[in-house]
């Protein structure tokens, strides 16, 4: 039965925005995966994309899957690049991945307008700035 299903919670696992700030050229921005576990991560899967509204029309991205084989602990591993252009969106990522034979999965979702200078710290594991997902 379903209710016999034990679902695992994630710890220590999140995706950060970060940007790398350009002199004379715009922003890079990219969408990391930190891993502060003291073990590895093994077979994960990231699944990207983002939705929304604008002026009234609904707006959505091509959806992209990523594979990492495996992400050590204590580490960051990159997911893709990700244009300013969407951050009036919903920038959903579900996240699935392996401890031994334990399969773990979390939907990270950045909401409209989130990734902003505004929500904009340090974050240490990157030494970038960006905005962590909480």
């Amino acid at each position: 039965m379903i209710k016999d299903i034990e679902i695992p919670e994630v710890k220590n696992v999140t995706l950060a925005v970060a940007r790398k700030k350009n002199i004379g050229e715009s922003d890079e921005w990219k969408v990391y995966l930190i891993n502060n576990n003291d073990h590895p991560i093994e077979n994960t899967l990231v699944s990207s994309k983002g939705y929304g509204e604008k002026d009234g029309e609904q707006q959505r991205t091509s959806i992209l899957r990523h594979f990492l084989e495996t992400v050590p602990a204590n580490s960051i591993a990159l997911i893709e690049p990700i244009d300013p252009a969407v951050f009036h969106l919903n920038n959903e990522y579900w996240v699935s991945y392996y401890i031994g034979s334990q399969i773990f999965d979390k939907r990270f979702v950045f909401v409209p307008d989130t990734i902003c200078e505004e929500n904009i710290s340090f974050i240490k594991e990157l030494e970038m700035e960006g905005v962590l997902h909480s």
